[in-house]
Protein backbone atom coordinates (compact mmCIF):
# COMPACT_ATOMS: atom_id res chain seq x y z
CA UNK A 1 0.00 0.00 0.00
CA UNK A 2 2.69 2.41 0.69
CA UNK A 3 4.01 4.65 3.22
CA UNK A 4 3.04 7.49 4.80
CA UNK A 5 4.48 11.14 4.63
CA UNK A 6 2.54 12.25 7.51
CA UNK A 7 2.30 10.68 11.28
CA UNK A 8 -0.96 12.79 11.98
CA UNK A 9 -3.12 14.76 10.25
CA UNK A 10 -6.11 16.82 10.54
CA UNK A 11 -8.53 16.18 7.35
CA UNK A 12 -11.76 19.06 6.85
CA UNK A 13 -14.40 17.80 5.25
CA UNK A 14 -17.18 20.37 4.26
CA UNK A 15 -20.88 19.11 5.21
CA UNK A 16 -21.74 19.02 1.62
CA UNK A 17 -19.06 16.93 0.93
CA UNK A 18 -21.76 14.05 2.83
CA UNK A 19 -24.48 14.75 0.70
CA UNK A 20 -23.26 12.90 -2.41
CA UNK A 21 -25.33 13.78 -5.85
CA UNK A 22 -28.24 14.95 -3.42
CA UNK A 23 -29.43 18.64 -2.82
CA UNK A 24 -28.99 17.98 1.25
CA UNK A 25 -29.02 15.79 4.05
CA UNK A 26 -26.41 12.72 4.27
CA UNK A 27 -26.20 10.20 1.43
CA UNK A 28 -24.59 7.26 3.27
CA UNK A 29 -22.82 5.23 0.73
CA UNK A 30 -21.36 8.87 0.21
CA UNK A 31 -20.24 8.82 3.92
CA UNK A 32 -18.94 5.03 3.68
CA UNK A 33 -16.84 5.31 0.37
CA UNK A 34 -14.91 8.54 2.76
CA UNK A 35 -14.87 6.57 5.77
CA UNK A 36 -13.34 3.30 3.08
CA UNK A 37 -10.61 5.74 2.55
CA UNK A 38 -9.96 7.32 5.93
CA UNK A 39 -9.63 3.08 7.41
CA UNK A 40 -7.22 2.62 5.18
CA UNK A 41 -5.27 5.47 5.77
CA UNK A 42 -5.19 4.75 9.45
CA UNK A 43 -3.72 1.18 8.57
CA UNK A 44 -0.61 2.99 7.14
CA UNK A 45 -0.20 4.06 10.87
CA UNK A 46 -1.72 7.54 10.55
CA UNK A 47 -3.04 9.07 13.52
CA UNK A 48 -6.08 11.25 11.87
CA UNK A 49 -7.99 13.93 13.19
CA UNK A 50 -11.18 15.02 11.61
CA UNK A 51 -13.51 18.02 11.45
CA UNK A 52 -16.51 17.61 9.24
CA UNK A 53 -18.82 21.28 8.49
CA UNK A 54 -22.63 21.09 8.61
CA UNK A 55 -23.62 23.10 5.38
CA UNK A 56 -25.70 19.85 4.13
CA UNK A 57 -28.07 20.22 6.91
CA UNK A 58 -27.53 24.02 7.95
CA UNK A 59 -25.49 26.57 6.71
CA UNK A 60 -24.90 29.40 9.99
CA UNK A 61 -23.68 31.98 8.19
CA UNK A 62 -26.68 32.25 6.16
CA UNK A 63 -29.35 32.48 9.34
CA UNK A 64 -30.23 36.25 8.82
CA UNK A 65 -31.78 35.23 5.62
CA UNK A 66 -34.17 33.69 7.24
CA UNK A 67 -34.41 36.37 10.12
CA UNK A 68 -33.30 34.58 13.09
CA UNK A 69 -29.83 36.97 14.33
CA UNK A 70 -26.14 35.46 13.33
CA UNK A 71 -25.27 33.89 16.57
CA UNK A 72 -28.27 32.17 16.67
CA UNK A 73 -28.08 30.16 13.06
CA UNK A 74 -24.50 29.54 14.22
CA UNK A 75 -25.57 27.37 17.07
CA UNK A 76 -27.80 25.47 14.82
CA UNK A 77 -24.47 24.79 12.51
CA UNK A 78 -22.84 23.86 14.83
CA UNK A 79 -25.64 21.13 16.21
CA UNK A 80 -25.53 20.13 12.12
CA UNK A 81 -21.56 19.34 12.28
CA UNK A 82 -22.69 16.76 15.48
CA UNK A 83 -25.15 15.16 12.99
CA UNK A 84 -22.36 14.69 10.26
CA UNK A 85 -19.86 14.08 12.90
CA UNK A 86 -21.91 11.02 14.27
CA UNK A 87 -22.78 9.80 11.06
CA UNK A 88 -19.05 9.64 10.46
CA UNK A 89 -18.34 7.79 13.54
CA UNK A 90 -21.27 5.09 12.94
CA UNK A 91 -19.83 4.74 9.36
CA UNK A 92 -16.26 4.30 10.37
CA UNK A 93 -16.93 2.10 13.30
CA UNK A 94 -19.12 0.16 10.95
CA UNK A 95 -15.76 -0.72 9.36
CA UNK A 96 -13.80 -1.51 12.19
CA UNK A 97 -11.88 1.71 13.97
CA UNK A 98 -12.28 3.09 16.66
CA UNK A 99 -13.44 6.49 16.81
CA UNK A 100 -14.04 9.89 19.31
CA UNK A 101 -16.52 12.03 18.90
CA UNK A 102 -15.68 15.48 20.58
CA UNK A 103 -17.92 18.42 20.36
CA UNK A 104 -16.59 21.90 21.90
CA UNK A 105 -20.57 22.36 22.96
CA UNK A 106 -21.13 19.30 25.98
CA UNK A 107 -23.45 17.06 25.07
CA UNK A 108 -22.21 13.95 26.80
CA UNK A 109 -24.95 11.94 26.13
CA UNK A 110 -23.48 11.73 22.63
CA UNK A 111 -19.93 12.88 22.42
CA UNK A 112 -16.73 13.71 24.70
CA UNK A 113 -16.05 17.62 25.79
CA UNK A 114 -12.84 18.66 24.07
CA UNK A 115 -10.11 18.30 26.20
CA UNK A 116 -6.80 18.72 24.66
CA UNK A 117 -4.59 16.27 26.66
CA UNK A 118 -7.43 13.68 25.95
CA UNK A 119 -7.43 13.64 22.51
CA UNK A 120 -3.77 13.83 22.64
CA UNK A 121 -4.15 10.21 24.05
CA UNK A 122 -7.05 9.13 21.73
CA UNK A 123 -5.20 9.84 18.79
CA UNK A 124 -1.66 8.13 20.03
CA UNK A 125 -3.99 4.87 21.24
CA UNK A 126 -5.01 5.26 17.00
CA UNK A 127 -8.25 6.36 17.40
CA UNK A 128 -10.01 8.42 14.79
CA UNK A 129 -10.58 11.81 16.67
CA UNK A 130 -14.03 13.36 15.01
CA UNK A 131 -14.50 16.89 15.79
CA UNK A 132 -17.74 18.55 16.12
CA UNK A 133 -19.68 21.69 17.03
CA UNK A 134 -16.98 24.13 15.13
CA UNK A 135 -14.80 25.97 18.23
CA UNK A 136 -17.66 26.38 19.93
CA UNK A 137 -18.13 30.03 19.21
CA UNK A 138 -20.79 31.92 16.82
CA UNK A 139 -19.16 33.73 13.87
CA UNK A 140 -16.24 31.87 13.50
CA UNK A 141 -16.64 28.95 10.42
CA UNK A 142 -15.48 25.01 9.82
CA UNK A 143 -12.08 26.10 8.18
CA UNK A 144 -11.19 28.48 11.29
CA UNK A 145 -12.25 25.34 14.03
CA UNK A 146 -9.91 23.02 11.75
CA UNK A 147 -7.04 25.70 11.41
CA UNK A 148 -7.52 25.91 15.68
CA UNK A 149 -7.39 22.26 16.17
CA UNK A 150 -4.95 21.02 13.82
CA UNK A 151 -2.53 23.64 15.56
CA UNK A 152 -3.83 22.18 19.15
CA UNK A 153 -2.96 18.31 18.62
CA UNK A 154 0.20 18.93 16.42
CA UNK A 155 -1.29 17.78 13.08
CA UNK A 156 1.52 18.02 10.48
CA UNK A 157 -0.71 19.07 8.07
CA UNK A 158 -4.26 20.10 7.16
CA UNK A 159 -5.82 18.33 4.55
CA UNK A 160 -8.55 20.57 3.04
CA UNK A 161 -10.94 17.95 0.74
CA UNK A 162 -12.94 19.76 -1.66
CA UNK A 163 -14.83 19.10 -5.14
CA UNK A 164 -11.92 20.80 -7.11
CA UNK A 165 -8.21 19.76 -7.15
CA UNK A 166 -6.72 22.53 -6.30
CA UNK A 167 -6.33 26.27 -5.56
CA UNK A 168 -7.13 28.40 -8.89
CA UNK A 169 -6.76 32.29 -9.82
CA UNK A 170 -10.19 32.12 -10.62
CA UNK A 171 -13.37 30.30 -10.78
CA UNK A 172 -12.46 27.12 -12.55
CA UNK A 173 -16.38 26.21 -13.31
CA UNK A 174 -16.48 29.47 -14.46
CA UNK A 175 -13.29 30.63 -16.31
CA UNK A 176 -12.23 27.45 -18.48
CA UNK A 177 -8.54 29.20 -18.77
CA UNK A 178 -8.38 29.16 -14.91
CA UNK A 179 -4.54 28.46 -13.63
CA UNK A 180 -4.15 25.68 -11.08
CA UNK A 181 -1.38 26.64 -8.57
CA UNK A 182 0.59 23.62 -7.51
CA UNK A 183 1.60 25.69 -4.53
CA UNK A 184 1.11 29.00 -2.72
CA UNK A 185 2.71 30.84 0.38
CA UNK A 186 0.02 32.17 2.65
CA UNK A 187 0.47 35.81 2.43
CA UNK A 188 -0.39 35.38 -1.16
CA UNK A 189 -3.86 33.23 -0.19
CA UNK A 190 -4.42 36.30 1.99
CA UNK A 191 -3.48 39.44 -0.51
CA UNK A 192 -5.38 37.95 -3.51
CA UNK A 193 -8.21 36.88 -1.46
CA UNK A 194 -7.84 33.24 -3.39
CA UNK A 195 -10.64 31.52 -0.63
CA UNK A 196 -8.83 28.50 0.00
CA UNK A 197 -10.27 29.14 3.42
CA UNK A 198 -11.28 32.11 5.27
CA UNK A 199 -8.79 34.52 6.25
CA UNK A 200 -8.84 33.71 9.77
CA UNK A 201 -8.05 30.23 9.22
CA UNK A 202 -4.91 30.83 6.78
CA UNK A 203 -3.67 33.27 9.45
CA UNK A 204 -3.87 31.16 12.24
CA UNK A 205 -2.18 28.50 9.75
CA UNK A 206 0.52 31.13 9.17
CA UNK A 207 1.02 31.62 12.92
CA UNK A 208 1.90 28.16 13.52
CA UNK A 209 3.55 27.25 10.05
CA UNK A 210 0.76 25.16 9.75
CA UNK A 211 0.74 23.53 5.88
CA UNK A 212 -2.24 23.33 4.12
CA UNK A 213 -3.26 20.56 1.39
CA UNK A 214 -6.43 21.74 -0.77
CA UNK A 215 -7.18 18.44 -2.95
CA UNK A 216 -10.08 17.15 -4.77
CA UNK A 217 -11.55 14.58 -2.22
CA UNK A 218 -14.19 13.12 -5.36
CA UNK A 219 -11.77 10.94 -7.08
CA UNK A 220 -11.61 7.56 -5.02
CA UNK A 221 -8.47 7.09 -3.56
CA UNK A 222 -7.26 10.81 -3.27
CA UNK A 223 -7.36 10.97 0.73
CA UNK A 224 -5.21 8.11 0.41
CA UNK A 225 -2.56 9.34 -2.13
CA UNK A 226 -2.54 12.63 -0.15
CA UNK A 227 -1.37 11.08 2.73
CA UNK A 228 1.54 9.11 1.00
CA UNK A 229 2.97 12.42 -0.34
CA UNK A 230 1.66 12.48 -4.35
CA UNK A 231 1.87 15.33 -5.90
CA UNK A 232 -2.17 16.24 -5.83
CA UNK A 233 -3.76 19.62 -5.23
CA UNK A 234 -1.93 22.65 -3.95
CA UNK A 235 -0.34 23.01 -1.01
CA UNK A 236 -0.37 26.53 0.91
CA UNK A 237 2.55 26.83 3.18
CA UNK A 238 5.41 29.52 3.73
CA UNK A 239 7.40 31.61 1.53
Amino acid sequence: MGEASYKRILLKLSGESLQGASKGGIDFPTVGQLCDEIVQVQRLGVEVGLVVGGGNIFRGARAEETGLDRPTGDYMGMLATVINALAIHGALEMRGANTRVITAIEMRPVAEPYIRRRVQRHLAKGRVVIFGAGTGNPFFTTDTAAALRASEIGAEVLMKATRVDGVYDSDPEKNPDAKRYESLDYTTVLSENLRVMDATAISLCRENALPILVFDFTQPGNILRAVQGENIGTLVKGA
